[in-house]
Order: C-alpha cells, then sequence, then structure tokens
C-alpha cells in the first residue's frame, strides 16, 4: 500500500512539474507564477484532506461530489499540459542529442522550451478545465427529451402508437436544485405518454436521501396505465459499510418502499398484464442483474406464465444482462429497457454520425438503442449524476418510445 502511494506521490509531482514549467514559459510574472502555485497546492491539500476523511459508512455527500468534480478539473487539464510538455522534451532531447553528435557548439544540451508550445498546451488544457466546469453548473441538468419510433411485427393491434415515457438513474442523493428537478418532472407529465417506466438507482445508498424529493416525485402525473419500477445496483446498499446486517436489510426495504410512496408499483422478478381493449403486452421487472454488480435478478423467474408468442417489455436496469441472457432468451423478450451505465457521464456525442465514451470499453450496449435477433434493448442515460458532479457531452435524459407494428428496422 506504501508502495502505491509513494507512486502516485511520484506521478503528481511529475505532472505538477510540467504543469508549472508550461505556466513558467508563458509568463515570467512572479505574482502569477506565485498564485498558481498558491492555488494548486491549496487545491491538492483540500482534495488529499477530504478523500483521507472519506466514510464508507456514510457515503457520497455533497462535499465528496464537490471534491471529485474539483479533482477533475485539477487533474485532467494538467495532464494534456503534462502530455504535450513531455512530447516537447522528447523533441528536445532528440534536437539536442542530434546537434551534439553534430559537433555544433551550444550553451546548453536541450534547446530552450518554445513560449508557443506551452500556449498551445494551455489552449488544450482548456479545452477539458471548461467542459468539466460547464458539466458541473449546467450539463448536469440539461435534460433532453429524446423519443424514438420503435417497430415490432408482433405488437397487438390495441397498442399501435402506445407511447412510453423511461427514465433511470435517479440518484437522489446527488440532488442540489429543487427547481431544476421540477423542471424535469414537468418535461415527463408533458410527454402525454400512456405508460411511465423507471429502471433502478432511486438513490445512491440510503433510503433517506431520497427523503426531501418524495413530494416532487409525487408530482408525475397518475398515467393511464400506470407507473411501475424495478431496483438497480445501487439499491442494494451494496457500496457503504453498514453497522450491522439488519441496518443494512432496513434500509434495503425503505428503498423498496420509497416507489410505493411516489406511487411506483415496483417489479421485483415478476410481471403483470398491460391491457388495452382486448389486447394485453406483459411487462416485466426483474431485480437488479449485471455482470460486474451483482446478480439478484432472475428473468425465468419474471416471466412464468408469459408464453414465448406473448409481447413483451422487460425493465432491467444494467444492460449487460441483456447482453449474456435476454438476447438469447427462449421467452422471447422484444423490448428491454435499462440504464446504469450513464455513458459514464462524459462522452461525445454527434446524433446519427458519432458517440463516443469510455462506457463503451465496459458496456457493449452503453447508451441509446441497439438490436439483435430482432430484440430491441435501450440503454438511457440517465436521469441524475454520481461521483463526477455534472455531465458533459451525455446529458440527462427522458425517453419517449412510440411503439408500432410492422418490421423492425435494422
Amino acid at each position: 500500500m506504501a508502495f502505491r502511494f509513494i507512486i502516485l506521490f511520484i506521478i503528481i509531482g511529475i505532472v505538477e512539474l510540467y504543469a508549472f514549467q508550461a505556466i513558467k514559459t508563458i509568463t515570467k510574472s512572479k505574482w502569477i507564477l506565485m498564485a498558481y502555485v498558491i492555488v494548486s497546492a491549496a487545491a491538492i491539500l483540500f482534495i488529499v484532506y477530504e478523500l483521507m476523511k472519506f466514510d464508507r459508512s456514510v457515503g457520497q455527500t455533497k462535499m465528496s461530489l464537490i471534491t471529485l468534480g474539483l479533482l477533475l478539473l485539477v487533474l485532467l487539464p494538467k495532464l494534456v499540459l503534462t502530455f504535450v510538455m513531455l512530447m516537447e522534451d522528447v523533441l528536445r532531447l532528440m534536437m539536442g542529442t542530434i546537434t551534439h553528435f553534430m559537433g555544433h557548439n551550444s550553451d546548453s544540451f536541450l534547446p530552450a522550451r518554445r513560449r508557443f508550445v506551452s500556449q498551445v498546451a494551455v489552449g488544450l488544457a482548456a479545452v477539458p478545465f471548461l467542459s468539466l466546469l460547464y458539466g458541473m453548473t449546467v450539463g448536469k441538468y440539461n435534460f433532453k427529451v429524446l423519443r424514438h419510433t420503435l417497430f415490432f411485427p408482433d405488437l397487438p393491434d390495441a397498442f399501435e402508437g402506445f407511447k412510453v415515457t423511461h427514465i433511470s438513474d435517479i440518484h437522489s442523493g446527488s440532488f442540489d436544485d429543487p427547481e431544476k428537478i421540477q423542471y424535469a418532472i414537468d418535461l415527463i407529465n408533458e410527454q402525454e405518454s400512456d405508460i411511465l417506466l423507471f429502471t433502478g438507482d432511486i438513490v445512491n445508498a440510503k433510503a433517506d436521501e431520497m427523503h426531501p424529493w418524495i413530494d416532487t416525485f409525487k408530482g408525475l402525473k397518475n398515467f393511464e396505465h400506470g407507473k411501475y419500477s424495478v431496483l438497480g445496483n445501487h439499491d442494494y446498499g451494496a457500496y457503504l459499510d453498514w453497522k450491522s446486517e439488519q441496518a443494512k436489510a432496513d434500509n434495503f426495504e425503505a428503498i423498496k418502499d420509497i416507489h410505493r410512496q411516489i406511487d411506483f408499483k415496483l417489479l421485483q422478478n415478476e410481471n403483470i398484464k398491460i391491457t388495452k381493449g382486448n389486447d394485453a403486452i406483459a411487462l416485466v421487472g426483474v431485480e437488479n442483474w449485471g455482470k460486474h454488480f451483482g446478480s439478484n435478478g432472475d428473468i425465468d423467474k419474471a416471466t412464468e406464465n408469459v408464453a414465448p408468442e406473448d409481447f413483451k417489455i422487460l425493465m432491467s436496469h444494467d444492460p449487460s444482462h441483456w447482453e449474456y441472457i435476454v438476447k438469447r432468451h427462449p421467452k422471447n423478450v422484444q423490448l428491454t429497457l435499462s440504464g446504469h451505465t450513464h455513458g459514464m457521464q462524459f462522452g461525445i456525442e454527434i446524433p446519427g454520425f458519432f458517440k463516443w465514451s469510455l462506457a463503451q470499453y465496459m458496456y457493449k450496449q452503453w447508451a441509446g438503442l441497439y438490436n439483435e435477433f430482432g430484440r430491441y434493448i435501450y440503454v438511457n442515460r440517465g436521469f441524475g449524476f454520481h461521483a463526477y458532479p455534472g455531465r458533459v457531452g451525455i446529458m440527462p435524459e427522458i425517453t419517449v418510445f412510440e411503439l408500432k407494428k410492422g418490421n423492425i428496422v435494422a
């Protein structure tokens, strides 16, 4: 453990040294350099202090969110600076070596740093800094309503044009702006959908995180065909150190009861028939099943008394469930709704052209719509945020699906 800390401090030292060199090359003002050193040192000391006092029995707090946000604001731009300056040093070393062996006299083996390179480095570093700052101040509540029309050859006739609103990953323990949350609730209510589905992670870890927001979420209107939900990995309290197993169990029961308090029917490895006219579809809800984060979900139990030819919508928090189990399941689940990834809350999306996030290196299906074997999965980018208190490029999402009868569009 001590060796890891030594390596970490060496890396931090190198990063700080290169970042300072970039600033020093641009300006010779002692006041600016002194201010830079003081601000950097204060930020590092604050981050180290907050990280050292993090209490796993308490979990994420407003201060831990601020700390992680500040860590990224400080670290990522300086890593960009370090990369550019390191590349310059490689070139300086090559030029110095060539000059030395060619016999040219020089006062210094290494050529002097070029101010232009440092200016470019600072300019590049400003991109992640400003992006992260935007994500923490604006992006985290920049709710987007995304609409999709989905076609199914076996959709019951009465459900032609049936509208589904889907949200996921509320993470109420991270909220800090009641007006923005109310705005999102109003957006959901404006969609005039037939049903509202929520695919888990109502809190970060503790039931009481949701208490200040219960009245706000009770403001979700009564959709004609109901409001349904499932559990996510954070709803099991697995990321805290509890005083006892009983305390953990009591918290889990309290989290499940929150769904009742905000008028959602929680489905736990079970299904319910949604009827319209003379037709019906099966709404199936499983507990969390994840390749990396728990496996309480049981699709076999959840689809008992459901025939393979029945039309089914499955709510399953983690998209890895679809990849490893659901998409080949003999019960033929036509549409799966998931969340969980948040798109890492950081990425680049140009609709219809380009989509990238670190999430794609962990999950094959990580944001948006996918289909294989004539079966769909949609991965919601999440309503709230967790850990990093912001969103860059991957915005909080409210999804509206219109179901149509017809052939699946590849």
